[in-house]
């Protein structure tokens, strides 16, 4: 019997986090289960990109189009255009319908979308208890088709000779919820020699707006604007950097939090949304609109060398909670109720 899911979205030029979760969910199924046959469907715009990667042995290649012809089909990105027999849909975030985070015209469009995947969908994959929340007072499902199943993470093995450098990292893509300017305002109270890099596309809604403060900074030559980085680039920079700020307005998740804890990087972020779902108690956690906290504790964790070791511990307890193993292996849990 086979399973089909939605790979579109597991390509595209600046991979996302939606991409890293599909990678892991579609790769990992084929790997775990050798014995069952998958159907990786890709709409029409990513069909012919598919095919510069081989695909596992039990694995065929479909066009997304109506209805998928297996008895079971996951859409990976709450979207889902027509009910297969038995759906089962991920929503990774509502961030679009709660605040002015995107225009209007795609606000509509996205709310839509998300209504009509949890319609159209049997069971749903939350990626947090927040996003869980969020689609039951949102959208109107009911809890019992709900089932929280969280991202994991992949921690390279660690230089134990690698030096940290007085830099705050932040990644994610650039774009108002991500809360960039008030990190540039906090940072600029960081003694001379500290610097700032951003790591993320600029292509966000906002983005401009939040960049303005890089350059309207008295602090501009110690703060880097990166775009998009590359994995082994952004290894580069988890390895040197002695602080991880992520004081995001708004999360379904927050893998960028979670990897930098895996890698043993001291964490300033924020209490607001599933950020603090994710961080427990592995992290300084600040209300992101509030400068002064978010400015204090970056000074705090910049000048307490103990504090960023005590939390550079906690965090890599906390990540090793959060595998991809396991996501995988209670994806499949929920495939089985519906069989």
């Amino acid at each position: 019997m086979p399973i089909g899911l939605d790979a579109t979205y597991s390509l595209g030029r600046n991979p996302s986090g939606v991409a890293v979760y599909s990678r892991e969910i579609l790769f990992g199924l084929a790997r775990a289960h050798p014995e069952e046959s998958f159907r990786f469907y890709y709409r029409a715009h990513r069909l012919l990109r598919s095919f510069r990667e081989r695909l596992p042995s039990n694995v065929s290649r479909r066009i997304l189009r109506g209805a998928p012809e297996t008895p079971i089909f996951h859409a990976l990105n709450q979207r889902v255009d027509a009910r297969a027999k038995r759906t089962v849909a991920t929503f990774h975030d509502l961030f679009v319908m709660t605040a002015e985070y995107s225009s209007p015209e795609f606000r509509a469009r996205f709310t839509e979308q998300a209504k009509l995947a949890a319609e159209r969908s049997d069971l749903i994959i939350a990626v947090s208890r927040f996003t869980a929340g969020q689609v039951e007072g949102l959208l109107g499902v009911e809890p019992s088709r709900i089932r929280v199943i969280r991202h994991g993470t992949r921690a390279p093995r660690r230089d134990a000779t690698a030096i940290r450098e007085n830099l705050v990292l932040t990644v994610g893509a650039v774009q108002k919820r991500k809360n960039i300017a008030r990190l540039v305002k906090a940072f600029e109270r960081l003694p001379q020699g500290w610097k700032l890099a951003i790591a993320g596309a600029a292509e966000g809604y906002g983005a401009a707006q939040e960049l303005e403060a890089v350059g309207a900074s008295p602090r501009r030559a110690d703060i880097e604007v990166l775009g998009y980085v590359p994995d082994a680039a952004i290894e580069e920079l988890y390895a040197r950097a002695r602080i991880f700020a992520f004081p995001s307005l708004d999360e379904g998740f927050g893998m960028p939090l979670l990897d930098a804890m895996a890698r043993g990087v001291p964490v300033v972020a924020s209490r607001r949304s599933a950020v603090a779902e994710v961080a427990g108690e592995a992290a300084m956690l600040v209300d992101p609109e509030n400068y002064d906290e978010l400015s204090s504790a970056l000074a705090k964790l910049a000048s307490d060398d103990a504090l960023r070791e005590d939390l550079a511990r906690r965090g890599l307890d906390r990540a090793a909670g959060f595998t991809w193993e396991s996501a995988v292996e209670k994806t499949w849990k929920v495939y089985e109720e519906l069989r």
